[in-house]
Parts: structure tokens; sequence; C-alpha cells
């Protein structure tokens, strides 16, 4: 069923995307705003960039995943949103691939303060970038269909919600 050209199945589909990625994108930002210097440690142990910047990169990231998360639960610039959340899915793949590459063992941090890991990491990794390439899966449903339900975009774009 097509209704203005949009696919109702893409509009739900794109919804449970948008919510599921708020969820997640909030939840993993309020629980490293709690502690931005274990965030910032965390961001170090990946052995990517100095310490100084993986301390702002710490600091800034829950940031970064709190404002996406709301403008992703309220559905406004739903596209530049998941485009956000693209990118950032993209590079939390790339970041775990390469301490999975490198023979390092530490938790990622997704969701709080990651550390190092005795053993056992290479199961986590597999975990974490196939969760990741999921949350990227949708991130990019989003991207290409952007209108949703109870979405604030339909208002401002003033397009009516069947």
């Amino acid at each position: 069923m097509r209704i203005g050209g949009v696919s109702v199945m893409k509009e739900w589909v794109g919804t449970a995307a948008r919510f599921g990625l708020a969820v997640v994108l909030g939840y993993a930002g309020l629980v490293k705003l709690q502690d931005l210097d274990a965030s910032g440690r965390t961001v170090a142990l990946y052995r990517l960039v100095p310490v100084d910047t993986a301390q702002l990169i710490g600091g800034a990231l829950p940031l970064v995943e709190v404002a996406v998360a709301l403008l992703l639960a309220v559905g406004l610039a739903t596209r530049a949103a998941a485009a956000v959340t693209a990118v950032l899915m993209a590079v939390y793949i790339a970041a775990i691939a390469s301490v999975w590459a490198r023979g390092l063992s530490i938790d990622c941090g997704c969701f709080g303060a990651g550390g190092t890991l005795t053993s056992g990491a290479e199961r986590g990794y597999v975990v974490d970038i196939a969760r990741d390439l999921i949350f990227l899966g949708a991130a990019v449903f989003l991207v290409r269909h952007p209108h949703t339900r109870y979405a604030l975009d339909r208002r401002v774009l003033g397009t009516k919600e069947e």
C-alpha cells in the first residue's frame, strides 16, 4: 500500500529504526556522560589517537550520541541524524576491527566505561561488530527513507500523518 508515494511498510520500518537507534544512542550517551574521564580512558585504550585527543573525543562523543538520539526520538532532521548515526557506526566498526586486528583485548566501552580484558575479547568483537552492523543498516535505511510516523519532520515539512 502506498500513501503519498511512500510505502506504509517503509514508514513503519523507518519508525522502528528511528526509535530503536534513539534508545541505543541515548542509553550509550547517558551512561558515558556519568563518567567522562572513564569515557576518555576507554577511547585511549583503542590506541588510535594521542591520549589528549582521546580525552576530548571521550568527552564529546556522549554529547553527540545524546543529541542525535533526541533528534531521532522526535523525528526532527531525521535524514541528517541518521547520516550522523551511520558515520558513528562505521567509525565504531572500524575501531573495533582495528583493535581486533592488532590483537588488543579491550571492552569496547560502547555502553559505559570499557577496560582491558584478560581473555575472550575476540568473541566479544564479533558480537560488537555484528551489533553495530545492524545499527548501521538501520541508519542507512533511515537515510534512504527518512519519512516516518510520529515525526516532527512531518509537521515542519507540512505533510499529513496517515
